[in-house]
């Protein structure tokens, strides 16, 4: 974390002399520190490469299809969106004052969304209503069964025969009761490592991607029909990116 202005303090060289030295000579470059929401343990990381090689090898063999794999994950949603730095710059005249944006406080309206999409499209979009938590038995009845009937429909042959689901190890998705109706309803789970939203197409694409989309809302019903309506936008060949992304990803871990 040394600045050029310490090292220029400490050796009397120039500061032109030290950027030479650093970025020619050296091939040095400063960039940010990355921020992680966990430290990976030794445990973890074996965790993670073993998954990836064994979901890979599911797909390699042919055992699991990408069309046949659910994703879904849950997210907080704000209903002001205050955007970020980048999205927040506007062009002002000279002497004016830059643009105000008010910070949130952790008592401004918010929903939890939970969202399931296919290579072909989204499957569901449900809003938690306000004052309730996601638990098994929430999961189970408004987010599972609404996927399978979905899918049922989407697939009146085949149902969810050879369908996948993949979602993280959250409290309520590694629930018996959870497990048990996924296997009753013909499915598999598709094995996620431990604190990796690296890994879940839901964390790594879409959930910014539909944020950086989003205006300001007054209710949760408005909220759901501009989430919805962002979903049913984005092109086939977008989400199929996504999980092609998903593979790559899962390589990437093993070879790193």
């Amino acid at each position: 974390r040394t600045s050029i202005s310490q090292i220029e303090a400490e050796t009397s060289l120039s500061r032109g002399t030290i950027q030479n030295i650093i970025k020619d000579s050296l091939g040095l470059r400063k960039i940010s520190s990355r921020w992680i929401p966990h430290n990976l343990t030794t445990a973890h990381k074996k965790k993670r490469v073993k998954h990836c090689k064994d979901n890979l090898h599911m797909f390699k063999t042919g055992k699991w299809r990408l069309c046949d794999i659910i994703t879904g994950e849950e997210m907080w949603v704000y209903q002001r969106q205050v955007g970020i730095r980048t999205t927040n710059a506007c062009w002002i005249g000279y002497g004016e004052p830059p643009r105000t944006v008010v910070v949130r406080n952790r008592f401004e309206p918010k929903n939890k969304f939970s969202i399931f999409f296919k290579t072909n499209g989204p499957v569901l979009v449900d809003c938690m209503p306000t004052g309730k938590t996601i638990n098994a038995y929430y999961y189970v009845n408004k987010c599972l069964k609404p996927v399978v009937k979905e899918i049922n429909k989407q697939r009146p042959t085949s149902g969810t025969k050879n369908m996948n689901i993949h979602h993280d190890n959250a409290t309520p998705h590694a629930a018996k009761m959870v497990k048990t109706f996924i296997e009753k309803a013909g499915m598999k789970i598709v094995p996620h490592p431990p604190y990796s939203p690296d890994l879940a197409p839901c964390d790594f694409w879409l959930f910014s991607l539909i944020k950086r989309q989003l205006s300001d809302h007054n209710n949760e019903t408005t909220l759901k029909s501009k989430i919805t309506a962002i979903l049913k936008n984005i092109s086939k060949e977008e989400y199929q990116l996504a999980f092609d992304k998903w593979l790559e990803r899962m390589q990437l871990c093993i070879k790193h």
